[in-house]
């Protein structure tokens, strides 16, 4: 994707062949900010406070992060110790345990430098397969986007989403935003309503900045308005990403989604989740066996914006009492009207009790470009 016309991945490595540069998320739209990851210790630490974030992003980092850590020491004692720190990093995203035990696996034959080519060779393979993934679903979702303005008579669209799963939060396209991308460039008449996305913001931080840059019509809105603009029949459609799947069909997303998920419900509102497969979780048979990250306070009880009078981005508490801030929440897959996947739309047919087939079961619908 562009920021200012000009091309970007999220991560990349720097012309020195071995350090990685990264977008500083934290920092916009305010500031565009470029961070050189050069060891083990910053990988970890730009996962961990979010400097990067979104599943498949981490998992692109953290697989830049064995490498780094094995140009320092590429003993076995060292990529374990590796796999360890940048497993602890985030506990819900699945994408990241997916990308460490690639990585062990790509090395475990060899030693000294081979096993740090070896490690750079398929982080790269993980970034690139990134890119065509979400190239992927969005020629996936495309073809329901058509037919859903098709059958408004090319009215306007109006799509709602929840945090960020664009192409900040991957290498490159993003996953709810390669579909909309893809719609947009193809001429259809399209909106997104685009939830503020609280306690960290992602969506008036991230999304709405990414819409602002692809030239995607959009409005941000209140995370609670999102009952109340489906109540009035002006949302089509709401498309959200996910941080892992498990074998039922349960969706584990920013907290939120599952208030999304029963007011579209209630309304009639398809609701669709965009995903690459390194986020379906196999090994774990519903959602409430995923561990929900809990993280700090502070996210709730301050918040970080542009002072209007000093032009400057500052810091402010917003309350006095103590606060609570669970990351993510559980949206069972009876909410669920469908997931869109780099092979085709996966059409929901289970409704999360043991006696429908598990998610790997589920037929394919094919995509079409």
């Amino acid at each position: 994707m562009k920021i200012g016309g000009v091309h970007y991945r999220s991560i990349a490595l720097n012309d020195d062949g071995w350090s990685v540069r990264i977008f500083d998320q934290r920092k916009l739209p305010w500031d565009l900010v470029h961070v050189k990851l050069v060891d083990l210790e910053m990988a970890a630490t730009a996962i961990s406070e979010m400097w990067t974030r979104g599943a498949p992003m981490i998992s692109a980092t953290a697989a830049y992060g064995m490498c780094l850590a094995l140009r320092g020491d590429a003993s076995d004692e060292n990529l374990e110790h590796a796999y360890k720190t940048l497993h602890a990093t985030r506990p819900t995203a699945i994408n990241l345990r997916w990308a460490l035990d690639e990585m062990m696996a790509a090395v475990k034959d060899f030693q000294g430098d081979d096993r740090i080519a070896a490690a750079y060779k398929r982080a790269g393979e993980i970034c690139d397969e990134d890119v065509e993934i979400n190239r992927n679903i969005g020629l996936s979702g495309l073809p329901l986007l058509r037919k859903m303005s098709q059958d408004k008579g090319g009215k306007t669209l109006n799509i709602l989403t929840h945090c960020n799963a664009g192409w900040l939060a991957t290498v490159d396209y993003g996953t709810i935003s390669s579909p909309i991308y893809m719609a947009h460039d193809a001429g259809i008449d399209l909106h997104v309503w685009v939830d503020e996305t609280r306690p960290r913001n992602q969506g008036a931080l991230l999304t709405a900045y990414e819409l602002q840059q692809h030239g995607v019509p959009h409005t941000v809105i209140a995370d609670n308005a999102g009952g109340h603009l489906m109540q009035q029949g002006e949302v089509d459609l709401c498309l959200v990403g996910t941080d892992r799947v498990t074998r039922n069909g349960d969706v584990c997303n920013k907290i939120g989604t599952y208030l999304k998920a029963l007011a579209a419900k209630d309304n009639n509102v398809p609701f669709y989740i965009a995903l690459p497969y390194p986020t379906i979780d196999y090994s774990m048979e519903s959602g409430d066996l995923i561990p929900i990250e809990g993280r700090s306070a502070r996210e709730v009880t301050h918040m970080t914006g542009l002072a209007e009078q000093s032009g400057k981005v500052e810091e402010f508490k917003i309350t006095l009492s103590d606060a609570s801030n669970p990351a993510f929440d559980i949206t069972p897959a009876r909410l669920v009207t469908g997931y869109i996947t780099e092979r085709g739309i996966l059409a929901k047919v289970c409704d999360g009790t043991s006696d429908n087939p598990v998610f790997m079961d589920m037929p394919l619908e094919k995509g079409a470009a």
